[in-house]
């Protein structure tokens, strides 16, 4: 199983502390909404992956378990 963030665009305010918590994953577009690169998080970022989830004022980032074959 492999974890991969997901986000609620419509929920989004680009707030910007995603990107800042996991730039690894999240970069933000030129109005400062998040881009997810949509790779599986790696098991070292995992922590971080679900604090930025964690800390998004409006909850539209959330984190996903998938199975390694989808």
């Amino acid at each position: 199983m492999s974890v991969r963030i997901e986000i609620d665009m419509i929920s989004c305010e680009a707030h910007g502390l995603c990107a800042e918590l996991l730039p690894e994953r999240i970069t933000l577009d030129d109005w400062g909404y998040p881009v997810i690169d949509g790779a599986p998080v790696p098991r070292a970022l995992e922590d971080l992956a679900r604090r930025a989830a964690d800390v998004c004022p409006t909850l539209a980032l959330r984190l996903r378990r998938a199975n390694n074959d989808s």
